[in-house]
């Protein structure tokens, strides 16, 4: 019999903060991706003829999928069946397929006019590459989410998903930053390549960590990719749904994420029009809260850590949110700064809720349920991911249009749309307190710290 005091793989410092490292730069492309577009916004009325209902419809096709197929539960069942390596390889193909049809669809479908439903046809196929890169972008979100509780369980859990959290927004970042003034140097399509380039590398960097798992799951003797008694049932999916801690949490998920990626894809075009934010300018100050998730994430990740009062956090971070959007809201506030304020106190909610949230559901469920608990939670959020943005973009073209700009673009008074948003992150402050309640009622210990002494 092997000792079971001998040093495993993820027992040294170096070599799981390096697993997670590598497998980080995979969701940081990912995150490129995800958000390389929306900057672009106006460009793509202006020079594809887009308009912000398409746009609208565009956004949202990355959680098409995800919602009406049904395909985020089902990489929940493969995860918890199959394991994080397959999983993971198989959501990064995914993901480049996805990358390289929404690539063409605008690179090589410029002259495509047909209508089909309402809706013109490269905006249908581009869409449609987004929605495939969408399931793999949420699959490979929750697997990398499983990846960190099997390597960091009883370690620093919080603020290893602080600093995942954290570097995934460094391509966010960059996607808001550079979308512009490279798509005017080069292409309108030439971000969206470099995003592309860089998933390959991220599949690389996959299959490299897929080398290392390998390897802890033979040091851990019962291979938790393949323990029969570590296998996820799919009684088990039962015992999910019936938790209160599940909906509560996968709620807040859905009304607080729904108050920022959606918002994120507009928020470009709010600060040119309403802050009158010269456009080069406008994606990185959109940009903002994920560059203070980068800092912050980890900082508040390892609080959660010591300290704990995850829910708390939550209640916190929702808070900010409703200030935020409401000052928004406020049309008689038009100052640049305004706006930049704002966005960084968004940034600082950015970084409270997730740090408390993710790790909070690795402690109300078994590590066998968690690739599905996950699912189905990512699952309620693309939810709103989806209707959200679709909503927004048929409010502006239908209610807030107030005039053109020279290049033929539309110009929204944003004021309704930012309403909706304010009245979103109310609901989310509410559900944020009902998890506390359940938390004290359950004993879910969600307010104690994560380390183990």
């Amino acid at each position: 019999m092997k000792d079971q005091n001998q040093k495993k793989l993820n027992d040294s410092w170096g070599m799981r903060w390096g697993a997670l490292a590598i497998v980080a730069f995979t969701m940081m492309a990912a995150y490129y991706v995800n958000d390389v577009a929306a900057p672009l916004k106006t460009m793509l009325e202006s020079t594809l003829g887009w308009n912000s209902s398409e746009f609208g419809l565009f956004t949202g096709a990355y959680s098409f999928l995800n919602v009406f197929l049904l395909m985020l539960i089902w990489g929940g069942l493969i995860l918890d069946r199959f394991g994080i390596r397959f999983t993971g390889k198989l959501a990064t193909i995914l993901m480049v397929v996805g990358t390289a049809i929404e690539y063409y669809a605008m690179t090589q479908m410029t002259d495509a006019t047909q209508i089909v439903m309402g809706y013109k046809w490269n905006v249908l196929v581009a869409s449609a590459g987004y929605s495939l890169f969408g399931v793999g972008a949420e699959v490979a979100g929750i697997t990398v989410t499983k990846i960190i509780a099997k390597w960091f369980q009883g370690k620093e859990m919080a603020t290893a998903m602080g600093v995942q959290v954290a570097l995934a927004r460094v391509g966010s970042q960059a996607a808001y930053a550079v979308a512009i003034p490279v798509a005017r140097a080069y292409e309108i399509t030439t971000p969206i390549l470099i995003g592309l380039v860089c998933l390959v590398g991220g599949l690389v960097a996959f299959f490299a960590f897929s080398v290392l798992d390998k390897k802890l799951d033979r040091q851990l003797e019962t291979a938790v990719d393949a323990s029969p008694e570590d296998k996820f049932s799919f009684k088990d999916v039962k015992h999910i749904v019936c938790n209160p801690g599940f909906w509560l949490i996968a709620v807040l998920c859905v009304l607080f994420y729904s108050c920022v990626f959606p918002f994120q894809k507009f928020a470009s075009e709010l600060m040119i029009t309403k802050y009158q934010i010269d456009e080069n300018l406008a994606g990185t100050i959109a940009g903002l809260p994920a560059l203070g998730a980068l800092f912050l994430t980890p900082v508040f990740g390892g609080m959660v850590d010591k300290r704990g009062k995850a829910a708390s956090i939550m209640m916190l971070g929702a808070a900010m949110l409703i200030g935020v959007h409401c000052v928004y809201a406020l049309p008689f506030i038009t100052a640049s700064w305004v706006a930049i304020v704002l966005m960084i106190v968004l940034g600082i909610a950015f970084s409270l809720v997730p740090s408390a949230m993710w790790p909070s559901v690795a402690k109300i469920f078994p590590v066998n349920q968690l690739g599905t608990a996950y699912a189905l939670i990512f699952f309620i959020q693309n939810i709103g991911l989806w209707g959200i943005p679709t909503l927004i973009g048929a409010v502006l073209d239908g209610f807030c249009v107030v005039g053109t700009t020279e290049s033929g673009a539309k110009l929204y008074d944003y004021t309704l749309p930012m309403c909706i948003f304010t009245g979103i992150a109310i609901l989310s402050l509410i559900v944020a307190f009902m998890l506390k309640a359940a938390d004290r009622k359950y004993g879910y210990k969600l307010e104690e710290a994560n380390i183990r002494k």
